[in-house]
């Protein structure tokens, strides 16, 4: 069985946080049987590499999952640490072409527009929590993007599954984006939950991230003139930090892209 590359993306500087992500150069043999036995949560098959880009399959232990940009970020480092594809490209998975760029020795892969509008009503009772600001974000899935006063609420929130699924149900969104604007050494702090999406709570969401990003921006609480914002996600035990840039526009933000560190963690993972 060929031997894995462990990458650790997304991780919040000095901790292990993010997602583990196991790289193998080539998809050859039993791709579900090789994703089992490396047991790590995402592991990404390179098929092809060309001039464009690459083409990669995307598996959990468990099931064939399409596409993730998590593990795309960690082979478009390891592709172009090899000197395989150069710093403006590509990555194809499930059909559907993911452009990427290195930013600041990141990748950011691109998520699209962002349209942001309000909430007619939503109740928060059952979520055990009042918020202080609450707009739905979308690239194409909606989400519920809410303000908490400050990070020690957001580090303490233990949302009900069922509550969770019956509030998106209620507001026609999928997801929830829970934020403040309490964030050492970054832009924002985040937590993003989507027992709808198939996940109660992600550890580190680029394409929520992009949603939270446009939110922010039809607000006014980025700051200006600055290319990049940081987000530090704070699923518990997993810290994360996301980047992204984007364009200011009415009603949202336009051309943002979303990414993150990746880093070998080491040669080998034997599987």
């Amino acid at each position: 069985m060929m031997t894995p590359l462990l990458y650790r993306v997304y991780a919040a500087p000095r901790t292990e946080g993010g997602k583990l992500v196991s790289v193998f150069p080539a998809a050859e043999g039993e791709l579900q049987a090789q994703a089992a036995a490396a047991g790590t949560p995402l592991s990404v098959f390179i098929e092809q590499v060309n001039e464009d880009g690459a083409h990669l399959r995307v598996f959990t232990p468990e099931r064939d999952k399409g596409e993730s940009d998590s593990a795309a970020l960690a082979a478009l480092h390891h592709l172009f640490a090899a000197g395989q594809i150069p710093d403006v490209s590509s990555v194809w998975m499930k059909g559907q072409e993911f452009p990427a760029q290195l930013c600041g020795g990141e990748w950011l892969l691109k998520q699209g527009d962002v349209s942001v509008s309000g909430v007619l009503d939503a109740e928060f009772g059952a979520l055990g929590f009042t918020p202080e600001y609450v707009q739905i974000a979308s690239t194409g899935r909606p989400n519920l993007v809410v303000q908490l006063p400050d990070l020690a609420s957001l580090q303490a929130l233990a949302p009900d599954a069922d509550a969770l699924r019956q509030l998106g149900q209620a507001t026609g969104t999928t997801g929830l984006i829970v934020y403040t604007l309490q964030a050492p050494r970054a832009d924002v702090s985040f937590r993003a939950f989507g027992p709808l999406k198939g996940f109660y709570e992600d550890a580190a969401s680029s394409n929520m991230f992009a949603c939270l990003v446009g939110a922010l921006s039809v607000r006014g609480l980025l700051p200006e003139h600055e290319p990049l914002v940081r987000g530090l996600q704070h699923m518990p035990g997993l810290p994360s930090r996301l980047t992204a840039q984007y364009v200011p526009q009415p009603g949202g933000a336009g051309d943002v892209w979303v990414g993150g560190a990746a880093s070998p963690v080491t040669a080998g993972l034997d599987g």
